[in-house]
């Protein structure tokens, strides 16, 4: 029977200092959210979001909420409203996202703002390294994540409602400022790494100057794939999507290429042909024909850019996790990263600079 399905792989009981009134939540969805019948029961998603993330499940259907972490907040971080906007607007295009159903921007329901989204089941695979897997199913599922990213980096943000989900253009200059302003925010120590990126980067700006919708989290962890196909059934955490350069996510995507598998988890000096992966020049080469890109020149600038973004975002959650406030249980460790990632985003650099 459908009511007694288990629930969702890697769900908890819900946290203590996530905790809210489920009778709440319940009364709101009722109003808002169409078909629905509970009783509801909830449970917590483990580790990584930095939005608190809960499975709903009822007699007949199973939901996802993301909220606003409690908690004082940096300056535009945890749009969910923006999250919202871009999976529902995805939802019209080839692009994989979960159906939306209802954004709640009064916190009075749930203690923040929130809203609601299908659950969608299938895998999510964490390690770059694809263990387990064939040498055909790997150059699959990698062909697949290079499929959609280029899918979305091809719509056109304003047939589908989103011309003014950011600012066209000068989209290096005003990142480069946002992360170092969040990094200095919650600077905890010098890393001098940080701080030469900071004086270089804005510098060295490339001339291309187009504007895609960007995930600004692209990587496998962030996708769930089919049970047993190498398809990609949804892409998630929408959280630092906006206009932005595309080149930027292809570069966070590659990231992996760039960082060893010992020390970041990533596929750097491994026997790519031998284990069915694609080199970063037969991806870059799959994405390009996909988007009508005739070529990629600086890639080095956007790999490092990448890298001090991903720094500055580890020094957040460090941050977090000094103030108490931080949502994953491996959020210390994450956080420690800001460092090795800016000395690996500086080595890039290094034999261009003075």
């Amino acid at each position: 029977m459908a009511g007694q399905r288990q629930p969702a792989a890697g769900t908890v009981e819900v946290r203590e200092s996530h905790r809210f009134d489920v009778a709440a939540l319940e009364r709101y969805m009722r109003e808002h959210v169409a078909g629905f019948s509970g009783p509801l029961t909830i449970r917590q998603f483990q580790g990584g979001q930095s939005n608190p993330t809960y499975y709903l499940q009822t007699p007949a259907r199973e939901y996802v909420l993301r909220r606003k972490p409690p908690g004082k907040l940096l300056p535009s971080a945890h749009a969910v409203d923006r999250e919202y906007r871009v999976i529902t607007a995805l939802g019209r295009t080839d692009v994989p996202v979960p159906r939306t159903y209802a954004l709640c921007e009064d916190p009075e329901v749930v203690g923040t703002p929130f809203y609601i989204m299908d659950c969608v089941h299938g895998r999510v695979l964490t390690d770059v390294r694809l263990p387990g897997m064939s040498p055909a199913e790997r150059a699959a599922t990698y062909d697949a994540m290079n499929d959609v990213l280029a899918r979305l980096h091809n719509v056109d943000y304003k047939d589908v409602g989103l011309a003014d989900f950011g600012k066209p253009g000068n989209y290096f200059a005003r990142q480069i400022h946002r992360w170092t302003s969040q990094y200095r925010a919650s600077e905890t120590g010098t890393i001098e790494a940080m701080d030469r990126l900071t004086a270089w980067l804005p510098e060295h700006i490339p001339a291309d100057d187009t504007t895609t919708i960007v995930h600004g989290d692209y990587r496998l962890g962030n996708m769930i794939l089919h049970p047993t196909e190498p398809r990609v059934l949804a892409v998630l955490d929408w959280e630092l999507a906006t206009l932005g350069h595309p080149l930027a996510d292809l570069a966070y995507n590659c990231m992996a290429y760039h960082l060893s598998a010992e020390a970041m988890e990533g596929v750097g000096g491994a026997d790519l042909p031998g284990m069915g992966l694609p080199t970063e020049e037969e991806y870059l080469a799959a994405y390009c024909q996909r988007t009508g890109r005739a070529g990629i020149e600086d890639w080095d600038f956007y790999v490092a850019f990448s890298m001090f973004r991903l720094a500055a975002i580890a020094q957040g959650i460090m941050g977090r996790v000094l103030a108490g406030t931080a949502n994953d249980p491996n959020a210390r460790l994450r956080g420690e990263r800001a460092r090795p990632l800016a000395d690996a985003a500086w080595a890039i650099l290094a034999p261009r600079a003075p």
